[in-house]
């Protein structure tokens, strides 16, 4: 697809988007479904990763993906409209303007992400962090996908939009006190030694302050949501991208 015809797309599908957010403020399930296609890239054998494959049932079914066919429903109408653009860039597409919807910081993105053509190319479960995961576990699961410390530090700031939902994951409740609003709220509320007990602080948050090198990123995006904004959408970019086959 010539470049022209390429930034065409991306905007048409940027407006339908919009649109959607503004019917149906949606914009955390659609942070969720890129994390989880993007979250499962292995840079070892250079699999898993952005291909779209979270849209086949084999992936659907695996416990971390509860509830996202609710994100595939609401995409399909623009999937249907816009044929000619990838479930892999559509769902990444969906994420960048979400946090740009909710008032965060413009995440660079390139277009032309190839789908995984079939189930075969699903990851195995198990790739994804858990909310009970501390930091020794979750530097395993973000180191093989390529990132580092303060990569992991700042898109765990992403739990500032969304909330988690029982019957998805176990927990009920949201991280901040306006989960439709993307900014550096999860990282103050972290470090109150009085947590909100209306908000949730799961063992993967707090795992965030055990080390003092995460934990300095944690109280330096408390405190500078600028900051915060630059880092993120550095780190988003590089989420968006992991283990992207490019059309050439």
């Amino acid at each position: 697809m010539a470049a022209a015809n390429t930034k065409e797309l991306e905007t048409k599908v940027r407006d339908r988007l919009v649109q959607l957010y503004k019917q149906t403020p949606c914009m955390p399930i659609m942070v969720r479904i890129a994390w989880h296609d993007a979250g499962t890239y292995d840079v070892n054998t250079n699999t898993g990763g952005v291909n779209g494959s979270v849209r086949f049932d084999v992936e659907q079914k695996h416990k971390a993906n509860a509830g996202l066919k609710v994100a595939l429903d609401l995409l399909a109408p623009i999937k249907k409209d816009f044929p000619e653009i990838s479930y892999a860039d559509l769902f990444q597409l969906a994420s960048v303007v979400a946090i740009e919807y909710a008032g965060g910081p413009k995440i660079p993105f390139r277009m032309g992400r190839k789908d995984a053509e079939g189930p075969e190319k699903c990851p195995e479960e198990g790739r994804l962090p858990d909310a009970e995961h501390k930091l020794p576990q979750l530097r395993k699961i973000f180191y093989r996908m390529g990132l580092n410390d303060k990569e992991l530090t700042v898109l765990s700031g992403g739990h500032t939009l969304g909330r988690a939902h029982k019957d998805r994951s176990g927990y009920e409740g949201p991280w901040t006190k306006n989960p439709l609003v993307f900014d550096n709220s999860y990282f103050v509320e972290i470090l109150k030694e009085k947590p909100d007990p209306e908000l949730l602080r799961l063992a993967s948050d707090l795992a965030l302050l055990e080390d003092p090198n995460t934990r300095k990123l944690v109280e330096e995006y408390a405190a500078n949501k600028d900051l915060f904004f630059e880092d993120y959408a550095q780190a988003h970019k590089k989420l968006s991208e992991l283990g992207a086959v490019w059309v050439q």
